[in-house]
C-alpha cells in the first residue's frame, strides 16, 4: 500500500465496510508496536522487557509510522515498508471481522425461524450444516434421535440461538426443539402464517410423537382441519419432514378439564379431577 494512497485507502475501507476510521488506526498503532518488538528481536536477538514503555504514531493523513521507546524516536530505517505491511493487515482484519459482525446479526434476526443446510462435516456428534452464509452448529441435544444424517444432505433445521462456543461465536441450529414444529406447521398452514389459527402448545419426544395444541381466533375456522389441511396435506407435509413423527393435534380450550381430556386423544377419559393447580397435577379416570 502506497503511503500517498493511505488516506483514501483507509477513507475507502472504513465507509464501504461500516468501519470507523478511528478504530482502524487504533488497531494499527497497537499492531505497529508488535511489528516492532518482533522486529527488533530479529534484528539484536534480544526481547525487550515488558516494563519498557513502546508507543507508535501514525499519520492519517500520509500513513507515516514512527515508534518511540521511552518517549524517544526509535523508528528503525525501513520501517515504513513494514508500518504498510502491518496496516494492510490490519484493515484486511478488520474487514472480515465486521462481515463476520454483519452476517451474525443477519443471523440474530433470524433465531426462531427455519431455514435449509447442508450437512457438510461432522465434528464427532456434532453436525456442521452449511447455511449459505454461515454455518450452523447442531449439538447431540438437538439432533433427533434416529434420524440418518448423511454428508452432503439438505434439510431444514432451526436457528435456534447465537451463543459463544469452544471456537467462537457459533449459530446454534436444531430439529428436536417443538419450535421447529411450529414453524414447519407455519409455513404449511396459511391461517397459522396469518396469525387466524394459533398453536397454543406443543409438547414433543423429538422422532417419536408430538402433541399441538390449536385455536382459532375465527369461530367460521376449524383450528384442527385448518392444520390437517384437504385430505390430510398439510399435516402429512410436515410429518414428511419429520421422517414420519406421529403427531396429534387436539384443541385448546381454556376449560382445564376438557383441555387435559383433549391432550389425551385418543385415549377415552372419563373424568379428570384437577389435584393442583399450583403444581399443574391432575388425577385422570379411563375405561
Amino acid at each position: 500500500m502506497a503511503i500517498t494512497e493511505f488516506k483514501s485507502a483507509l477513507n475507502q475501507v472504513a465507509t464501504e465496510r461500516g468501519i470507523s476510521v478511528e478504530s482502524v488506526l487504533e488497531s494499527i498503532q497497537t499492531a505497529l508496536v508488535s511489528a516492532y518488538k518482533k522486529d527488533y528481536q530479529e534484528q539484536t536477538g534480544e526481547i525487550l522487557a515488558e516494563d519498557v514503555v513502546i508507543t507508535s504514531q501514525l499519520n492519517p493523513d500520509t500513513g507515516e509510522a514512527k515508534i518511540f521507546r521511552e518517549g524517544k524516536d526509535v523508528t528503525p530505517a525501513g520501517f515504513g515498508r513494514i508500518a504498510a505491511q502491518t496496516a494492510k493487515q490490519v484493515i484486511l482484519q478488520k474487514i472480515r471481522e465486521t462481515e463476520k459482525d454483519v452476517i451474525l446479526k443477519e443471523y440474530r434476526e433470524k433465531i426462531g425461524s427455519v431455514v435449509t443446510g447442508l450437512i457438510f462435516r461432522s465434528e464427532g456428534s456434532v453436525l456442521v450444516f452449511d447455511l449459505g452464509k454461515a454455518h450452523g452448529v447442531m449439538p447431540p441435544a438437538e439432533a433427533v434421535s434416529g434420524e440418518d444424517y448423511k454428508m452432503n444432505q439438505r434439510m431444514k433445521v432451526l436457528i435456534k440461538d447465537i451463543r459463544e462456543g469452544p471456537k467462537g461465536t457459533e449459530i446454534i441450529v436444531s430439529r428436536a426443539d417443538p419450535k421447529f414444529i411450529a414453524k414447519l406447521f407455519e409455513s404449511e398452514v396459511p391461517e397459522i402464517a396469518s396469525g387466524t389459527v394459533i398453536v397454543e402448545s406443543i409438547a414433543r419426544e423429538a422422532g417419536s410423537r408430538t402433541k399441538i395444541a390449536v385455536s382459532s381466533k375465527d369461530d367460521r375456522i376449524d383450528p384442527i382441519g385448518s392444520c390437517v389441511g384437504q385430505k390430510g396435506v398439510r399435516v402429512q407435509a410436515v410429518i414428511a419432514e419429520l421422517n414420519g413423527e406421529k403427531i396429534d393435534i387436539v384443541p385448546f380450550s381454556s376449560n382445564i378439564e376438557k383441555y387435559i381430556a383433549s391432550a389425551l386423544s385418543p385415549a377415552r377419559v372419563t373424568e379428570v379431577q384437577i389435584s393442583s393447580e399450583e403444581n399443574k397435577e391432575a388425577t385422570v379416570s379411563v375405561p
